[in-house]
């Protein structure tokens, strides 16, 4: 994301985004027919993906919840968050506590409509428009400045966004969670998982297939061990790092992954 460049507000339904396919995997119905021609192609080759979204939700929820009972966060910062569904972060967290504080950022411009045009009601919710990137930008828009207290705890969620961007110095995943961290305060928390796969073939097919399909707005599939690396230094909650639907599972009968061609992966890591 090149400093200053403007996000489009257009919405163009003959190019797939993720937020739409994601959209698509959890059987909602803001998405288009692009959207879903790029799902049938991608499940050609990975054909898990369905049950992969579905659980990296429920492991969403679970984290929300987790933070919120037990370890008492009340705001939360939540990066490429995609369109509103069911049981969205701010639902999870105000069931608990009604007072808790969401800000929701995504580029995607039909995120922005119908997020704004669902929480116009909740003034302890919002999204804005800005590429996870732009840190500086998301710190200091005016609905962050009113909703957070950045010298409180807060939890930032990178909940399976990081393939979205590509590997830069500048920008890449490990300079992002550096410039959030060094602006949190002590006993925040980072929630981080992405699409992961051991196999150099699907690696390379599915970065290949999502960069051509969405015109460029992709990264890369990556390994386990560059998610390993962004955890480096950190707290990590118990289990760990692992395929996300073991993480901390509250039900036997959830879906589990049933192929391994690839997996989200990540965890929970407290900042000291």
């Amino acid at each position: 994301m090149q400093p200053g460049k403007q996000l489009s507000t257009s919405i163009d339904a003959t190019v797939p985004t993720a937020a739409r396919m994601y959209d698509h995997y959890l059987g909602g119905k803001d998405n288009y027919a692009a959207d879903r021609a790029a799902c049938e192609e991608l499940d050609k080759v990975v054909p898990s993906t369905r049950v992969l979204a579905l659980n990296n939700r429920r492991f969403l929820q679970r984290v929300v919840r987790t933070l919120t009972q037990e370890h008492g966060i009340r705001q939360y910062l939540d990066h490429g968050s995609g369109l509103p569904t069911q049981n969205n972060v701010h639902q999870v967290a105000q069931s608990i506590d009604p007072s808790a504080h969401v800000v929701y950022v995504d580029n995607d411009p039909m995120v922005l409509v119908h997020g704004r045009a669902l929480l116009e009601q909740d003034e302890r919710t919002t999204v804005i428009h800005a590429d996870m990137r732009e840190t500086e930008a998301i710190f200091a828009h005016p609905d962050t400045e009113r909703l957070i207290d950045f010298s409180q705890p807060v939890a930032v969620l990178f909940n399976s966004v990081f393939h979205c961007i590509p590997d830069s110095e500048t920008d890449g995943p490990p300079a992002v969670v550096r410039r959030v961290a060094e602006r949190l305060a002590p006993g925040s928390f980072l929630v981080m998982c992405q699409l992961v796969s051991e196999d150099p073939e699907v690696r390379e097919f599915v970065t290949n297939f999502m960069d051509q399909a969405t015109q460029g707005h992709w990264g890369r599939v990556r390994q386990e061990k560059d998610m390993d690396a962004l955890f480096a230094g950190l707290e990590i909650l118990d289990p760990g790092l692992v395929e996300v639907s073991t993480w901390r599972p509250d039900t036997e009968v959830a879906p589990r992954q049933l192929t391994q061609e690839w997996i989200e992966y990540g965890g929970v890591a407290r900042l000291p």
